[in-house]
């Protein structure tokens, strides 16, 4: 299974939008209808390759002040008869 490791600029929430999205019981952030910006896009052929890339960016000094996110997403199918999950926390 190929993943795409992306790393996003976080977009700041006001207080209003926390306020009402906390009272409608909606998202605050919705990934399908509005994307957080894209900084850097990698890919990788499997999910350990995927975790240690994501390790990496996780060391620019952005990701590490809250800046910055590294999101791991699966593009692929898994194979059939072995879905695919995510072990551990």
């Amino acid at each position: 299974m190929r993943f795409l490791i992306v790393r996003t600029e976080i977009r700041s929430a006001g207080d209003a939008d926390l306020a009402a999205a906390w009272a409608g019981g909606g998202r605050l952030r919705d990934e399908t209808r509005a994307p957080e910006p894209r900084r850097q896009v990698v890919h990788a052929e499997n999910r350990d390759a995927a975790l240690l890339l994501a390790r990496a960016l996780s060391a620019v000094g952005a990701v590490r002040a809250g800046r910055h996110r590294v999101k791991v997403l699966p593009i692929e199918e898994p194979t059939p008869g072995r879905p695919y999950r995510w072990v551990g926390a």
